[in-house]
């Protein structure tokens, strides 16, 4: 990835395996193929997902897939340690010691069958992480060719400046949507935009389709009528309004189903009107915007 993600939508992983849907390996190839054929090739992984297992599912269903290698992106992350039936460790906990991250990228590459990541993250900023011990071995990973870019996932703007001493951020993959707007007045989006950092969204549905509760009606009301205007579905205005940030802001979607993941390509086309977007923040928030 060289300026920015080749897809806008990126398709998260963590709902393939043991942690979600179970895909069988054929069920899991013809997604990936699926995700291809509408233009999303960006994928999202984590060490942690399925207990350790959704990635070599993943490698196995690329690997029997026609895909080629240069065609498609493949994102991980490593550093939460989480007590699983591969990995029993005591407590979880969090290792950005450089032998855990060599191991942790080595054992990605291995599990997805591919000579490279395209972007590695820290998944969690850990209290222990020190930036003289963790800058080394990237560089050395990045020198290898085993990682073409680093990033961070969850990372306050403090805590990238941190990081930034002993090695160069280009993605922070955080929690931002439009019922979780923390990032868009805490610094954290202003910062990534001045420094130039990619932005990933997880979960960018928030808690919209989840929770039943007076913020999902006001914003409910709100993008009731503004379907009718933009001739589009809830979900993708939802997208629509994240697309618009000038950080560009690249959403992971972590469903299985193919409608919508086709309905979240269809969202990028969607120009929202700078007063419908303030709308649908204020629905957000409950009170004018100050």
């Amino acid at each position: 990835m060289n300026k920015e993600l080749a897809s806008n939508i990126i398709s998260g992983t963590m709902t393939w395996g043991k942690w979600g849907i179970g895909l069988s390996t054929h069920k899991m190839q013809e997604l990936i193929e699926y995700n291809l054929e509408i233009g999303i090739n960006s994928f999202d992984h984590a060490d942690i997902y399925g207990g350790y297992t959704t990635e070599s599912e993943f490698g196995k269903a690329l690997q029997l897939s026609s895909i080629q290698r240069e065609n498609i992106k493949l994102i991980s992350k490593c550093g939460i340690q989480y007590p699983s039936d591969l990995r029993p460790v005591k407590v979880k906990h969090y290792d950005y010691s450089a032998k855990h991250i060599r191991y942790s990228v080595e054992n990605t590459l291995r599990n997805l069958k591919t000579e490279y990541i395209d972007v590695f993250l820290l998944h969690r900023p850990s209290p222990l992480m020190n930036p003289d011990e963790i800058g080394p071995v990237i560089s050395d990973l990045v020198n290898e060719g085993k990682i073409l870019e680093f990033g961070v996932s969850n990372f306050t703007k403090h805590q990238i400046e941190l990081l930034s001493v002993s090695t160069n951020i280009k993605h922070n993959q955080i929690e931002c949507s439009l019922t979780h707007t923390d990032s868009f007045s805490n610094g954290t989006l202003d910062y990534c935009q001045l420094k130039k950092i990619n932005v990933m969204a997880w979960s960018p549905l928030g808690s919209y389709f989840k929770v039943l509760d007076k913020k999902r009606a006001r914003i409910n009301s709100v993008l009731e009528n503004l379907s009718q205007k933009y001739s589009c579905n809830e979900d993708q205005l939802i997208l629509a309004w994240l697309f618009k940030h000038p950080s560009g802001i690249n959403p992971v979607v972590g469903t299985t189903k193919k409608e919508r993941l086709l309905s979240s390509v269809k969202a990028k086309f969607i120009n929202l009107e700078t007063t419908d977007w303030f709308e649908i923040l204020e629905a957000s928030w409950g009170e004018r915007i100050p």
